[in-house]
């Protein structure tokens, strides 16, 4: 460890350290010995069932002969496949955003008018971010991180709230429209601070437009002309929209579950799944495919060479290569095995993006990875269940091709995710169920107290 970098991790904090990781640490043959499912899944990343669910559905098996077998990958909101839906809103060439949030929130799907007026709730809520909230608490001390900032922004429109405590279902669900409204500011609006402040480039504000949809008034915020083409604004609504919802066993919606079922604020709550959706292995995997194919791209000579590419997936395996974690990231799921849906849904719409970018080269070598990576996995690995790639394989291509800056990432995300924490914090409070509090086996054993005077000096 580098002290001129961390020169808070004093020798007395990594001595206690040393102790505070000895006793945290439990035997993993104990987790077996007492039948105790890790991560809250079993062998075959199957989670424990803990709750019950209207919102969204995801599917990965069918049942053959009574029997259980993987099967490819389905996701439903409110009971509508999730292809179908994107179907719908592409070939009638409109944003989905908006019309899928309806769905998600209230279990139907809206009439023209009902779009009409819910879209225009949405704008004028996106005009609704205190006075001076930007410059007083967005652009003061930045986070180097935008997921904190957002998080920040989020308890701190608790004190601007005069029901902020109140979980009453009318004024839970015009704090989430509300904070639905407002991501897409306090997520831009917070990354163009800290890039103003610690990297000099100048600053640009500019405010959001009614008669765009949400997907679009993202570009519009960011980019300093403003200006994006049609495709660009598709890709990324949809890009929101297959992202809004994946089930309330996902960590950051159930984490949203967990909270509200304290009865605690909406700020709170939310900003509570923020802190989940953050974490590398939940929001931020996206960023580690790009990064993962950028270093492939400087390592490989022929991106067109199967053998000269799989031997470099196996260095990925063998930890080898990259960031030597032995993964290859973008590449299997918890719940899918054949496919993800939403995998598929973007490879159409990115492959159109790639063209109009110029980009075939590297599109080319994402679809050779696609499919050479599961094969390879296979072979290196005991497997209890298929692998496919997973949306986020494509979703940080995606946001590079639209040029978005990669700490916005996860940002983008959130603002997709919002919606699915939002409805299932209503259902948490329209269900009114109990506390949440799972059972641990505690290993600790009954010791006597010992006096001071007798304890064994080991300085």
């Amino acid at each position: 460890m580098d002290h001129n970098i961390y020169s808070t991790i004093t020798p007395e904090i990594l001595a206690l350290a040393e102790l505070s990781q000895e006793a945290g640490t439990i035997d993993p043959a104990l987790y077996t010995k007492y039948d105790v499912k890790r991560g809250l899944r079993d062998l075959n990343g199957k989670g424990v069932l803990t709750g019950l669910t209207n919102i969204s559905d995801v599917r990965a098996t069918k049942t053959v002969d009574g029997k259980t077998v993987p099967d490819h990958g389905h996701l439903f909101y409110r009971g509508y496949n999730i292809k179908d839906l994107v179907t719908g809103f592409t070939d009638e060439k409109r944003f989905g955003y908006e019309e899928v949030t309806y769905l998600l929130l209230f279990n139907k799907l809206p009439t023209p008018k009902e779009l009409e007026d819910f879209t225009g709730m949405l704008a004028n809520y996106r005009t609704s971010l205190p006075t001076h909230f930007v410059r007083d608490i967005i652009m003061k001390a930045p986070s180097r991180d935008m997921m904190n900032t957002l998080a920040r922004s989020v308890l701190t429109l608790y004190s601007y709230d005069m029901l902020a405590d109140d979980t009453s279902i009318p004024n839970v669900l015009r704090q989430c429209l509300e904070l639905i409204s407002l991501f897409p500011l306090l997520s831009i609006y917070g990354y163009q601070a800290y890039n103003h402040y610690h990297n000099g480039d100048s600053l640009y504000v500019h405010q959001p437009r009614p008669d765009l949809s949400t997907a679009e008034n993202i570009l519009h915020i960011l980019r300093p002309d403003s200006s994006y083409t049609p495709l660009e604004a598709k890709l990324l609504d949809i890009a929101l929209v297959i992202h809004m919802e994946h089930g309330g066993g996902n960590n950051s919606s159930f984490t949203t579950h967990v909270v509200s079922s304290t009865m605690t604020d909406t700020y709170s709550v939310i900003a509570a799944a923020i802190g989940s959706l953050k974490g590398p292995r939940h929001g931020g995997a996206n960023i580690k495919v790009v990064q993962m194919f950028d270093d492939m791209m400087e390592q490989v000579s022929d991106w067109t060479d199967e053998e000269e590419v799989g031997n470099h997936l196996r260095k990925l395996l063998h930890k080898e290569a990259f960031d030597n974690a032995g993964l290859i990231y973008g590449v299997g799921h918890a719940i899918y095995s054949k496919s993800d849906p939403r995998a598929e849904i973007f490879r159409s719409f990115v492959e159109k993006l790639s063209e109009e970018k110029g980009l075939h080269k590297e599109f080319a070598l994402y679809s050779l990875v696609e499919r050479l990576a599961p094969q390879i996995i296979s072979q290196e690995r005991q497997m209890f269940k298929g692998v496919s790639i997973n949306v986020d394989f494509y979703s940080g291509f995606v946001y590079k091709m639209l040029n978005l800056p990669m700490e916005l990432y996860t940002p983008i995300f959130a603002i997709a995710r919002i919606v699915g924490w939002s409805a299932h914090r209503l259902e948490e409070l329209a269900t009114n169920g109990k506390i949440m509090r799972p059972a641990y086996k505690t290993l600790c054993t009954d010791q006597l107290y010992i006096p001071m005077e007798k304890r064994p000096d080991n300085t």
